[in-house]
């Protein structure tokens, strides 16, 4: 019992940061993303981070540390793992590794959770974001009239840029895409309910003739425009 308590005790210590071995600290500054919902940073993928691996080390115990036996090795691992799984969400992160202790016998490996996180998003709805960037890509015009796979996507498209997305290379724009894409499906992920704006049919060409007023009116607003030019 007390055993149990210490390693308890030591896997809230890694939550709340005290543990400074095991800490990831972030890389950049400017990876840091603001949604409307709150924020989105480099800090909330490390602390998605610490609580996957004090989850693992829980659940798997004897595995774990055989793992990470070597000193040091545990630091390495989650600056690795927040490289490979930062392509998702933070929730999505934390919601892909409980899925997998509670249906894994094993100590998953990155391409497992890699392989969850997909999992996860796919039950919300939301592509991962490289097939979204290839959806939005394919998509023909109006774009707002196109079937979604989630408005996110679309979003996400628009926000980037349609010329964009259409003039640059994939080297150059999928990041920029990826980062709106992040930004949408946390907000979609948080409970918000996105929605794809339909821009408003013009109206029907009036055929009422102008009075005389309205034509006199007329010409000499275009006359002022024609003297300022």
């Amino acid at each position: 019992m007390k055993k149990a308590d210490s390693l308890t005790s030591s896997l809230t210590s890694s939550l709340t940061g005290s543990d400074n071995r095991a800490a990831v600290k972030p890389k950049r500054a400017d990876a840091a993303e603001r949604t409307s919902g709150g924020q989105l940073g480099n800090g909330d993928y490390v602390d998605a981070i610490n609580q996957l691996f004090a989850e693992l080390e829980l659940a798997y115990h004897n595995q774990f540390h055989k793992a990470y036996a070597q000193e040091g090795s545990v630091n390495v691992a989650k600056k690795y793992w927040l490289e490979c799984l930062g392509i998702f969400t933070p929730d999505i992160i934390l919601k892909a590794v409980r899925n997998v202790v509670r249906t894994q016998q094993y100590l998953p490996t990155i391409a497992s959770m890699v392989e969850a996180c997909e999992d996860m998003m796919s039950e919300q709805g939301l592509p991962s974001a490289h097939d979204a960037y290839v959806e939005v890509c394919c998509a023909e015009h109006p774009k707002a009239e196109q079937t979604w796979t989630h408005p996110a996507v679309y979003l996400a498209g628009k926000s980037t840029g349609w010329f964009e997305l259409a003039n640059q290379s994939e080297n150059r724009v999928f990041p920029l895409f990826e980062k709106q894409y992040r930004r949408y499906c946390q907000r979609a992920l948080a409970g918000e309910i996105l929605e794809i704006e339909i821009p408003q049919a013009l109206p029907e060409k009036s055929t009422r003739k102008l009075s005389v007023e309205e034509n006199k009116e007329r010409m000499a607003a275009l006359k002022k425009q024609l003297e300022n030019i």
